[in-house]
């Protein structure tokens, strides 16, 4: 939904401004106020509101009235922004300024060297401290050129000056009346902004009333429309009478249904829209045995608008035969219900929940006497069937190539022979639908109505994604869209952007959540951060299941996920029509102009790009460029979001007048060889995420990056390469005494070489959870740097890097007690001086070990050490010959990785008896130690049957001996 997006980003942005250290404007009280009173409004009123056009090809003309006030307020503020940042100086201004700075540095030097060298009398004092102060001001020479012109004066007065002097004045003068003029123009601008945002309030107001009145006239349109939610999906039945490549699903359902457990059971099958839950539910519900075994069967739909009392009476009506309507209250219809049910075996379908509000209000009528009776509920929430059961339950999967083939053939011919002049451009079709039945029915239904040629089938997979969605009303997209239409209005615009991201993209959960806050979607909560509510929104989202895990971390939490290409298709229709953002590419009836989201895909070509450009709004608010060729953008001063980095790999780079942009929130970029990121990226006051990637050697960041208060997140080329090269940026120190700001917002700080912690650092970066260092042999000054780590209280999450020659960082290193995971490589050190300190971490789930040496051989691993490590990896650890586990060592272990540990001959048999554990991986490890992991498991297996853990054994050389010890839960496999 654009309007609640463009609501909460307006909201966003008043909050910024309102609560930063150093606003950079600031709204009148009164203004301020009515904004904030309006928005909530509307912010409220857009949450319950349900669009009477939500079905058209059009958007609903109040909606994209609200989201163009609420831009044109966003339009207002931030150009003021511009303006304040970025003043429009003359020329003479400018040469008036740099002048001045040039004669103020180049006199003073040149007064002193003088008058020294003659051993004038002079006030040494006096002089350092004019030269502190043109240090300390020279950035900002021109706003205290009057300051400058005064105290030239004063100086100066009762003696006469010299020609230098005279001459110096005479810039001071001249830069001073340039800033009179400036500052006679900032306050014009006060008065311009304070009266265009005056003029937008008053429009909002309007629409504000006009919310109000429709507020009840979209209450009764919710009542009509709720009379008829069942008949989209009681449907379905027709639309997906056929099942195919769920016989085993089928088969543990009913096995479910008619097995020994007497009690009540509520059985959920879950899945998203279109994967077939209602097609196997019908399929159960018709089912010879399952009419043989209960004694009552009905079913009837709950849909998202649900009615308890329509709901009981549908029941009431298949289990009675009873169709009268002058039961009106609840109660008496479900107790009539229990008594028709009661003493008799039933299974009751509830197909379509959304809710387990409906359920808790019917529950007791439907009663439990342990006879075996059944409840079936269909959902699309996968948190919804939590609630209802914690015991069985069904998730419906995609269909395997062989599967989809067959449902494709029965859709388009039946029983009949598919014809083999099309069998191949058949297969390339159902590839397409990627193993979604509703969307394989669907196209397999068109083509069963269609001509039999070969042309017609290559322009309907050619076109496929177009054939699809040229039909409004086509039920398919009718049933994905109602997973959209059901969402909070919040998920709506986090959903909606997912679709910008490629087909079959995997999408980086961390990318992604932070993408969600630069836009401003996220919701305000003083009592969450932005992240836990992004977490909690993706948590939802997949919930829902309208968007796909696609991979876990090692700890179980969410990596990556991805869109099914038919969902993303419907996420870029939504968009496309409530103008939320724009695919370069794609039809754009109203112009690329209008557009305030630009994305460019992968595959576009640099001319499309370049052409793009020239049409473009100057006043686009996001630029998202996938394309190697990255456009050179010059008049893109609103930007806020703006991502060109797309991996180590890409070839296109950005200019440093993206600095330029003051209202950038977040920057994701790569840049030329010997780039230096300038000091006025200090003026970009709401940078929260800055990602920066220079091809060749390390760049400085400048020493102004301290006084950034809004940076959550700064990465300098976050690449595997980071290890092995000089990739990486060096952060000067903060001067000492200049400004105690303090980044109170950073939270990740990656890819810093040679980082200098001390007690001045650490205190300027309190929050700091995510750390990752690099140290070189050229900083042995610094080798009591990382004592300070214990200092960072909250950090979770330390990754640190040393080079041979260097090892000597990690005598003194001290860990805080907070860190989770952590990541030591340690070129040649002693593993054995700190391990004590690592397994003493009370919250560490995960320790990756990399390179470092054990002076014994021995690590003894002692009761009580590692209490929460869940994830142990070791690579190339030298000269470890022994491992023993002692008492209740690693008692949450869940998986072990072992990668080129040469010396270690035997397994621990300790480790086996770890309950927690569940795998075990090595790679490239001696074969004795191999074997022995095998006894391991073999007594296990004699133990207690089948272990607990399954193990994955590679080798650059699988010997014979090695290969006889492969079994399903013990793999070996040849590692190329």
């Amino acid at each position: 939904m654009a309007a609640y997006a463009a609501i909460v980003s307006l909201m966003n942005t008043i909050n910024q401004i309102e609560h930063h250290p150093s606003p950079p404007i600031s709204i009148h009280k009164q203004q301020l106020e009515s904004l904030t009173q309006i928005v909530t409004f509307l912010q409220e009123f857009l949450e319950s509101y349900k669009s009477p056009v939500a079905d058209g090809d059009e958007a609903d003309p109040l909606e994209m009235r609200i989201a163009d006030a609420a831009h044109a307020v966003e339009d207002v503020i931030e150009s003021h922004i511009v303006d304040k940042l970025q003043p429009r100086r003359s020329k003479r201004i400018a040469d008036a300024a740099n002048a001045a700075e040039d004669a103020i540095e180049s006199h003073i030097v040149d007064k002193l060297q003088l008058r020294r060298s003659k051993k004038a009398k002079i006030d040494t004092a006096e002089a350092d401290e004019q030269i502190n102060f043109y240090q300390d001001r020279l950035q900002q020479v021109i706003e205290e050129m009057n300051v400058i012109k005064k105290e030239a004066m004063e100086n100066e007065l009762g003696r006469s000056m010299s020609p230098n002097e005279e001459f110096l004045q005479g810039y001071v003068v001249d830069a001073a009346h340039a800033a009179e003029e400036v500052n006679s123009r900032e306050e014009v601008s006060c008065i311009n902004f304070y009266q265009d945002l005056q003029q937008v309030i008053e429009e909002m107001n309007v629409i504000n009333k006009e919310a109000m009145e429709t507020s009840a006239e979209a209450q009764l349109q919710r009542k009509v429309s709720s009379t008829h939610a069942g008949s989209l999906t009681s449907s379905s039945t027709v639309k997906e009478s056929m099942m195919v490549g769920f016989d085993d699903v089928q088969l543990q359902l009913l096995d479910w249904l008619t097995g020994g457990n007497r009690n009540r059971q509520i059985i959920p099958i879950t899945g998203m829209g279109g994967i077939g839950k209602t097609t196997l539910a019908r399929h159960i519900f018709e089912h010879a045995l399952v009419k043989q075994h209960f004694d009552i069967c009905a079913w009837t739909t709950i849909s998202q608008t649900y009615n308890v009392r329509e709901t009981l009476r549908e029941v009431l009506k298949q289990v009675s035969g009873d169709s009268r309507d002058d039961l009106s209250d609840e109660n008496e219809l479900g107790e009539k219900l229990h008594k028709y049910l009661w003493g008799r075996r039933y299974i009751i379908i509830l197909d379509d929940m959304w809710s387990v509000e409906v359920w808790d209000k019917m529950r007791f009528f439907f009663p439990d006497y342990n006879d075996g009776s059944r409840v079936i509920v269909t959902t699309r929430l996968a948190n919804l069937a939590a609630k209802l059961t914690d015991s069985n339950s069904i998730g419906m999967r995609f269909l395997d190539d062989v599967c989809s083939w067959s449902l494709f053939s029965k859709t388009v011919f039946g029983d009949g022979g598919f014809p083999l002049h099309l069998e191949e451009i058949g297969k390339k079709i159902v590839g397409k639908c990627k193993g979604l039945p509703l969307s394989i029915a669907v196209i397999g239904g068109l083509l069963a109505k269609s001509e039999l040629t070969l042309e017609y089938w290559e322009h309907i997979e050619e076109n496929l994604s177009s054939v699809v969605n040229s039909e409004n009303d086509e039920y398919w997209l009718r049933v994905l869209k109602l997973s959209y239409d059901h969402l909070p209005a919040y998920l709506k615009p986090c959903f909606l952007y997912m679709g910008m991201f490629g087909e079959d993209k995997r999408i980086g959960v961390s990318e992604l959540m932070r993408l969600w806050v630069s836009e401003g979607f996220l919701k305000p909560n003083i009592n969450k951060s932005s992240k836990t509510i992004a977490k909690e929104y993706l948590k939802e989202l997949v919930d829902r299941n309208p968007i796909l895990v696609h991979e876990l971390g090692k700890l179980g939490n969410i990596r990556c996920c991805k869109m099914h290409d038919l969902v993303r298709d419907l996420c870029l229709k939504e968009a496309e029509k409530q103008r939320f953002y724009y695919v370069l590419g794609q039809d754009c009836p109203r112009g690329i102009n209008s557009q305030r989201r630009i994305v460019i895909p992968r595959s576009t070509s640099a001319m499309t790009v370049q052409d793009a450009m020239e049409t473009m709004s100057s006043r686009a608010r996001s630029f998202i460029c996938h394309a190697d060729t990255v456009p050179e953008l010059l008049d893109f001063r609103f930007l806020r979001t703006l991502s060109t980095y797309n991996g180590w790999y890409s070839k296109g780079y950005l200019d440093e007048n993206v600095f330029q942009m003051v209202n950038l929130r977040y920057l994701s970029a790569r840049f030329r060889s010997g780039f230096q990121i300038p000091s006025s990226i200090s003026l970009l006051w709401n940078l929260h995420t800055l990602f920066v990637s220079c091809k060749g050697k390390p760049t400085t960041a400048p020493v102004e990056i301290w006084k950034m208060h809004q940076l959550k997140h700064v990465e300098f080329e976050e690449s595997i390469m980071f290890k092995y090269a000089g990739y990486g940026m060096y952060l000067p120190d903060p001067r000492s005494g200049h400004s105690d700001v303090m980044m109170e917002n950073l939270e990740t700080l990656k890819g810093v070489l040679d980082f200098n912690l001390n007690e001045e650092v650490v205190k300027r970066i309190p929050n700091i959870k995510k750390l990752r260092i690099k140290y070189t042999n050229k900083v042995m000054d610094r080798v009591k740097c990382l004592s300070y780590l214990h200092c960072l209280s909250k950090l979770e999450s330390l990754t640190c890097i040393i080079d041979n020659g260097c090892e000597e960082c990690l005598q003194s290193i001290s860990f805080p007690h907070s860190l989770k995971k952590l990541h030591l490589q340690c070129g040649k050190f002693d593993l054995e001086e700190i391990l004590e300190k690592i397994g003493s971490l009370p919250l560490l789930e995960k320790l990756y070990l990399e390179y470092g040496f054990f002076a014994t051989g021995r690590w003894e691993i002692v009761d009580g050490q590692f209490p929460s490590l869940k994830y142990l990896k070791m690579h190339g650890c030298m000269n470890m010959e022994c491992w023993t586990l002692e008492g209740s060592c690693l008692p949450c272990l869940e998986q072990l990785e072992l990668r080129y540990m040469k010396s270690l001959e035997e397994f621990p048999s300790e480790i086996g008896e770890i309950p927690t554990l569940k795998s075990i991986e090595l790679w490239d490890c001696s074969e004795s130690m191999v074997v022995s992991l095998k006894k391991i498991v073999k007594e296990q297996e004699e133990l207690q049957g089948d272990p607990s853990f399954h193990v994955l054994v590679q080798s650059l050389f699988v010997s014979q001996e090695l290969q006889s010890l492969a079994t399903p839960n013990f793999r070996v496999a040849r590692k190329f």
